[in-house]
């Protein structure tokens, strides 16, 4: 009797562990965009906070708001994107304010203007739900 409560002791032991080890990993496996949006807030850190701020509100006149921003839309991803990825000079409208500055190319990898772009298009009240991808990035070239 007790060899066989060692055993079932045993068994349970080892079928716990399994259960655990896989459901840990299900659990602490985190969804793609999720986590390049954290890559991109590093990113944004790094690069982008001088100019646009840490809550993306900008400064007025000089560098356009990033958040709840009307020209970071769906219809002008692509340019978006060129804009991180290339720099920007010239003539741009944000929330019906005018904008004529210099953002230098930053020099970015391809994967950290994805990164920051996901950032970017989901923070201070921005709402982007399909994952921009370093695929989608390298599509972009500078006109």
């Amino acid at each position: 009797m007790k060899k066989l409560l060692i055993i079932s002791t045993i068994g349970c032991l080892l079928m716990g562990f399994t259960l655990q080890n896989e459901s840990s990993v299900y659990t602490t496996a985190q969804d793609p965009l999720k986590e390049s949006i954290e890559r991109g807030a590093e990113v944004y850190t790094e690069y982008c906070v001088q100019c646009h701020l840490g809550k993306g509100e900008g400064i007025p006149k000089i560098f356009p708001p990033l958040a709840k921003s009307d020209w970071l839309t769906k219809d002008n991803i692509t340019n978006a994107i060129r804009v991180v990825k290339y720099g920007q000079t010239g003539k741009i409208t944000v929330n019906g304010e005018p904008y004529n500055g210099v953002m230098a190319e930053l020099g970015l990898y391809e994967d950290e203007v994805a990164d920051v772009m996901n950032y970017i298009m989901n923070s201070w009240g921005n709402s982007y739900d399909t994952m921009i991808t370093e695929a989608q990035v390298k599509k972009v070239t500078k006109e």
